[in-house]
């Protein structure tokens, strides 16, 4: 991986922090603020009596764009933490993995 790829992806400590770019914060702010609006949006929807369907046709969009910041920060958190936790020996952090990958497959 080269060093601009590396910048894009999450750098966790083994205190358990996350150190994310500039330019990857932007971006997952950016997704968040856009998801913020959406929900503020489905609110709107219900309080204007929108029809289901399309309340919930809505409703799934910011599932969709949230599932994708999900799989943004779970491929930062693979090509960083897990590695380097990996290269100190700390086999653990597989388990941990597994669990957070089986409560992303939940939904």
């Amino acid at each position: 991986m080269e060093a601009t790829e590396l910048n894009e992806y999450t750098h966790c400590s083994s205190d358990r922090k996350s150190h994310h770019s500039e330019d990857m914060k932007k971006n997952l702010t950016t997704r968040l603020n856009r998801i913020e609006g959406q929900v503020r949006g489905i609110k709107g929807m219900i309080d204007k009596d929108t029809y289901c369907d399309d309340v919930i046709t809505q409703i799934a969009a910011t599932q969709s764009a949230l599932n994708s910041v999900s799989k943004l920060l779970l491929e930062g958190h693979m090509k960083s933490c897990i590695v380097d936790r990996i290269q100190e020996g700390d086999l653990e952090v597989v388990d941990e993995l597994l669990v957070t990958m089986k409560r992303l497959m939940k939904k």
